[in-house]
């Protein structure tokens, strides 16, 4: 079995919904299974400084995670390049990190694709995913951005997040 990854990193656009979400609910996640896990969050088109969404801080305290603190951040290369795992929200977002870090190709997929490709493959190793990469199929593979809409969008967009973010970090057990 693979090794939990030492540092995750997920990327959105405005880093103040999605990604955020996702990170904070892996660190709850983590704190709560006892793992030693450390995560962190950037946007390609970061809102910087600001806190969470106000609707995504709401959906993120009912999945169990923590808002508080949080401050948005622009995507770098040095960010891009630290992950053990790159998990995005979009391919457009995965195609960033892979423009900024080439060398994280076998570490960076989108959330929904890496769920589905622990699925299909039974590996918990990321490598293993990348080998069988196109054999998902390439719709849908995107988490699809909750800004603007209305709440019920957002608890969409955070059950998503949940329910493919968590099925990926149980493989590390």
């Amino acid at each position: 079995m693979y090794d939990a990854p030492k540092h995750l990193v997920f990327v959105c656009t405005g880093n103040i919904c999605r990604s955020p979400l996702a990170e904070r609910l892996a660190l709850a996640w983590a704190a709560q299974e006892g793992l030693p896990l450390t995560a962190e969050s950037a946007g390609t088109r970061a809102v910087v400084g600001h806190a969470m969404e106000s609707q995504a801080a709401r959906v993120l305290l009912d999945l169990g995670g923590d808002p508080n603190g949080f401050v948005a951040r622009r995507l770098t290369p040095p960010i891009a390049s630290a992950g053990d795992l790159v998990l995005t929200m979009t391919r457009s977002h995965r195609d960033k990190i892979l423009e900024m870090a080439p060398r994280q190709l076998h570490r960076t997929f989108t959330l929904v694709e890496a769920a589905r490709l622990l699925e299909v493959t039974g590996e918990s190793d990321p490598a293993q995913w990348s080998r069988v990469r196109n054999t998902v199929a390439r719709e849908d593979l995107d988490v699809p951005d909750p800004i603007g809409m209305p709440m019920d969008v957002f608890v969409d967009v955070g059950t998503l997040i949940a329910e493919t973010l968590i099925p990926v970090l149980s493989a590390w057990r």
